[in-house]
């Protein structure tokens, strides 16, 4: 088995492996090297290096000399934030002196977000600043697949972060998803109030942020996947949560407690959800796409569901869903009891 990579820290969030060796070091002069194993982070840092005479021994670097020169580093990051800063003034001076009094001065209720890399810097300036909640619906999960193991990571330290600062994530995702090892892999290492649930349909994509910025996806034009909208209008906002919070109540919960929705007279959950829409008159390919599945798997559960109700044609299943009374049924609630007979 081999063993986890060392995660990656500053000097000043130094590991406490690390932080153990380095004292160890001072107050003996030295240390081996294979005693840095579990702490490659001090040499990486820059407190520990090989003697000169025997480069199997590690000596360390003195407190003060390294710490004159993370400060030393730190002061030049500075200067040069600074030059960035006059360097946009120095840009955008002749350019304010072009507005007139009719523009406007005030950020935008909706903005366009063109690529991928802006909107995930968008979402995350809007994280970095958030205190209370994250709403999120994640119809796939085909998205992440596609992830860079370091985007991955950046989103996972954004959630983790935000987690830290007392919020509170909640993700509603399609059913199909709940068994895919990326999403209980990602609220296993999540610590925090981190909920999921998930419904056998649910909305497009979308973030809700401290209610006060909401991130859709745009599909209006040619290249749908890299443009989305940031979205500040309060009423659209409250419009947003209001829908997520109805959703939610109805979604089953899959974190930290996964609930198996029982059967209710051989009905399963997902033959309910397909029952719903064989009524509304939908075909099967349309109810594979908004059930999130191929359409031979959902002619299966249309096959079980005709053999459960025994329905020997598509007509006449219709009319059996409506007879049984399966779609106002609802998990754990008690059907209604037959009417006594009256008295003689």
């Amino acid at each position: 088995m081999t063993p986890s990579p060392h995660p990656e820290h500053g000097p000043d969030d130094l590991c406490e492996p690390a932080s153990a060796l380095y004292r160890r070091a001072l107050l003996e002069g030295h240390v081996r090297g294979a005693d840095a194993e579990d702490a490659p982070c001090l040499i990486d840092l820059g407190l520990l290096h090989p003697a000169v005479d025997d480069l199997s021994r590690l000596e360390p670097v003195a407190p003060s000399v390294a710490l004159h020169r993370l400060l030393r580093g730190a002061a030049e990051r500075i200067v040069a934030e600074r030059r960035h800063e006059e360097r946009l003034a120095e840009l955008f001076e002749p350019l304010l002196r072009v507005e007139t009094p009719a523009m406007r001065t005030e950020a935008p209720t909706i903005s366009v977000l063109l690529g991928s890399k802006r909107i995930n810097h968008a979402i995350t300036e809007a994280m970095a600043t958030a205190t209370r909640e994250l709403l999120s619906v994640q119809p796939s999960i085909e998205y992440a697949k596609g992830l860079s193991g370091q985007a991955h990571a950046v989103a996972m330290d954004r959630d983790q972060a935000l987690l830290d600062r007392g919020a509170r994530i909640r993700t509603l995702y399609q059913a199909t998803t709940r068994h895919q090892p990326l999403v209980f892999d990602r609220y296993e290492k999540l610590r925090g109030d981190a909920q999921a649930r998930f419904l056998d349909e649910v909305t497009d994509r979308i973030l809700v942020i401290d209610r006060t910025v909401a991130f859709v996806p745009d599909r209006t034009g040619p290249a749908a996947s890299d443009v989305a909208l940031e979205v500040r209008h309060p009423a659209l906002i409250a419009y947003f949560v209001t829908a997520f919070e109805g959703l939610w109540q109805l979604a089953t919960p899959m974190y930290p407690q996964s609930v198996q929705l029982p059967s209710l007279n051989g009905v399963t959950p997902r033959m309910r959800a397909i029952a719903a829409l064989l009524v509304e008159g939908h075909t099967d390919a349309v109810i594979a796409t908004r059930l999130g599945m191929n359409i031979r798997t959902a002619r299966v559960h249309i096959a079980k569901l005709a053999a459960t109700l025994g329905s020997g044609s598509r007509a006449q299943l219709g009319y059996l869903i409506g007879q049984s009374g399966i779609l106002e049924q609802e998990p754990g609630r008690r059907p209604p009891a037959e009417p006594s007979a009256p008295e003689d």
